[in-house]
């Protein structure tokens, strides 16, 4: 299934529009990934794409349905969002975590669940590598250990499209590339996925498309080669880089040489 949003303005309540005019096509096969400063606006229209805000202007489709006129739970069949700063119930063991990202397809949140349900569970645990930790307390785990389950229990959600809002938290590079390797399996696998990225050689490296942003709105679309370019990393960033053909790879490689403030 496509996402795509047309216009789209955010705002918390009442509050100043964080997310202006922002408008997507993200197609089935492909990682989308959102890039910019801290405070731009990434976040905020990863919710409004996964039905947790609705846009004050504009309007979000999944296949050429208006996401925000499906029930919750018919949303959460389709889209799984790891949102920046998950939080766990106390007490919760990892199985029971991940077991959560079934309860959208039951009839009930408390219906057992049914073969087909352990059977995409046990693949959730196996593909992020904690099966081994299933019986153990989420609230025991390292940071690194719990992102990886974060990411079962998207797995196990088990939606065309899945929102990854800064995946790689918390882990060292050689983890961060395998959820990324991860997130790049799925969209091989015919899912959608969109991610928020910090990291701008990865983002360049895992994804097809990058979608820069500063101040709400969007700076630049394109390849990894289009939207890393030194005038967009200034733009953006306030960053002077040089920004050199990797000839082994299809991202360019930067080289930071400081910010605009230092010149």
């Amino acid at each position: 299934m496509k996402i795509s949003a047309d216009n789209v303005s955010v705002a918390y309540g009442e509050g100043p529009t964080i997310v202006h005019d922002m408008s997507l096509n993200a197609q089935p096969g492909e990682v989308t990934t959102f890039l910019g400063p801290n405070g731009c606006g990434k976040s905020t229209f990863l919710k409004a794409l996964s039905r947790l805000l609705t846009p004050t202007k504009g309007s979000v489709e999944i296949d050429g349905q208006p996401l925000h006129q499906l029930s919750a739970r018919e949303a959460a069949t389709r889209v799984a969002l790891l949102p920046q700063h998950p939080v766990c119930p106390e007490g919760l063991t990892v199985g029971e975590l991940v077991e959560r990202g079934r309860h959208p397809h039951r009839k009930y949140w408390w219906s057992a669940g049914s073969a087909s349900d352990n059977e995409t569970i046990g693949k959730a645990l196996e593909r992020t590598d904690t099966a081994h930790l299933a019986r153990r307390k989420v609230a025991e785990l390292s940071g690194g250990q719990r992102q990886r389950v974060w990411m079962a229990m998207v797995l196990a959600q088990n939606t065309p499209v899945v929102l990854l809002d800064e995946p790689t938290t918390f882990l060292d590079p050689a983890h961060a590339i395998e959820i990324l390797e991860l997130a790049r399996g799925l969209a091989a696998d015919g899912k959608t996925v969109i991610t928020v990225l910090h990291d701008l050689m990865l983002a360049g490296q895992y994804s097809d498309r990058l979608v820069v942003m500063k101040g709400g709105r969007q700076i630049v679309t394109g390849s990894p080669t289009e939207a890393l370019t030194s005038s967009v990393l200034q733009e953006a960033y306030g960053l002077n880089a040089e920004v050199w053909e990797d000839p082994r790879g299809n991202s360019p490689v930067i080289v930071p040489r400081g910010t605009l403030s230092q010149s």
